[in-house]
């Protein structure tokens, strides 16, 4: 194309944190502009979030539908050619359908849907449509954790034995939520955020990861619950004993109430040959570990890593990348399908970012999470996607 994709956002005003990451991520690589946008349930919110990004007051709506259905009334070119959804979990399939219907294509933040009913129909619609529809799990855009899935695949580990994942957060130790705190009050109403909490908001993501890098599948698990805060509907920790097809095993750990901890996602894989490890708060490293041999470190964007990894490597070795770059690798990867999507051509096959079918198993790990849960920790066979 010789022109920017142009990009409308759900969501993502004054006050609200991941909308800014998305409006960084998709500029970075000079792909994307946004132009338009309903920034809040709050007209005049959305107006004043339109002001603060300079945009054309005539592309700054006062509700996602409005904007949907005057978008698609401009000629090709002018119009929007895809949406970025920054919304709480229960808006993001009404968000998503109604664009999809109107010829847009999505971007979306997880997890996917309010539940898996609604995910399941999502994805029908998104295949129906033909558009592209990208949902962004960004660790995995990480190029270190890319280096990890190379390793596997190429054989290095051996055959995987355990995966440990954990994501560990101490934000939500005090009863925030109920003082007004606008990212808790959400993501511990149930009403808003689904039928769990941790689980939903940060274990999807240790799941998804475990399965971006292995590509194991949850043959079944056993879930606890604990609601440590008095009176706090979701839970606010969580830990998982899995089984993967094939036979191997899990442990899966998602916390908001462990107090000093920040945003520590982190992966550990056993093979028969190897293992490796990788920490989200360090992420230009990955360690890999031999029984035979010392221990190795790489290092993003230093020769020896894969073509794949030395792919999503912007800077230099010794320059560091993170959270805003690996968020960004999802969207330039989206924007390779969506460019191909508005010119007629078919979509390149090693496009690499998370799709609705990564949302619709990650709402499948949720509804078996929930469930083992509410039965008292049982071993519960993975619900069907």
């Amino acid at each position: 194309m010789k022109r920017k994709l142009k990009a409308g956002m759900v969501g993502g005003g004054r006050d609200a944190f991941i909308g800014g990451v998305h409006r960084m991520a998709m500029r970075l690589d000079g792909k994307i502009e946004l132009v338009a946008g309903a920034f809040s349930s709050d007209p005049q919110k959305s107006k004043l979030s339109g002001e603060d990004l300079l945009l054309d007051p005539k592309h700054v709506y006062a509700d996602y539908r409005t904007m949907a259905t005057e978008e698609s009334r401009l000629p090709a070119g002018e119009r929007i050619d895809l949406v970025s959804i920054v919304t709480p979990n229960r808006t993001h399939v009404p968000v998503a359908k109604t664009f999809l219907e109107a010829g847009f294509n999505v971007v979306c933040d997880k997890p996917l849907a309010f539940d898996l009913q609604e995910a399941r129909a999502l994805r029908d619609l998104v295949k129906n449509t033909g558009k592209v529809f990208a949902l962004t799990h960004n660790y995995t855009g990480y190029p270190m954790v890319k280096e990890a899935r190379e390793l596997v695949r190429s054989g290095e580990l051996g055959e995987i034995l355990k995966v440990v994942a954990e994501y560990p957060q101490g934000w939500l130790s005090r009863p925030i939520d109920e003082e007004g705190q606008k990212q808790a009050s959400w993501r511990t109403d149930p009403q808003q955020a689904g039928a769990a909490g941790c689980i939903g908001d940060i274990g999807t993501h240790a799941e998804n990861l475990g399965r971006y890098i292995t590509g194991l599948r949850i043959d079944e698990l056993c879930a606890e619950f604990t609601s440590f805060v008095k009176g706090r509907q979701l839970e606010d920790d969580a830990n998982l004993l899995i089984r993967y097809k094939g036979g191997a095993k899990g442990v899966l750990c998602a916390s908001q109430i462990s107090i000093g901890e920040e945003n520590d996602l982190s992966i550990r894989v056993y093979g028969t040959k190897a293992s490796l490890e990788w920490h989200q708060e360090d992420p230009n490293e990955l360690i890999v570990k031999y029984a035979d041999k010392p221990r190795r470190t790489y290092r993003r964007g230093n020769e020896y890593v894969s073509d794949t990894a030395k792919r999503f490597t912007r800077f230099p070795s010794g320059h560091p990348e993170a959270f805003v770059e690996a968020f960004a690798n999802i969207y330039v990867e989206a924007a390779r399908a969506i460019e191909a999507e508005v010119s007629g051509r078919a979509i390149p096959r090693d496009c690499d970012y998370p799709t609705v079918e990564d949302g619709v198993e990650g709402m499948a790990f949720i509804a078996t999470a929930v469930q083992s849960a509410k039965a008292g920790g049982t071993w519960t066979g993975m619900v069907e996607t």
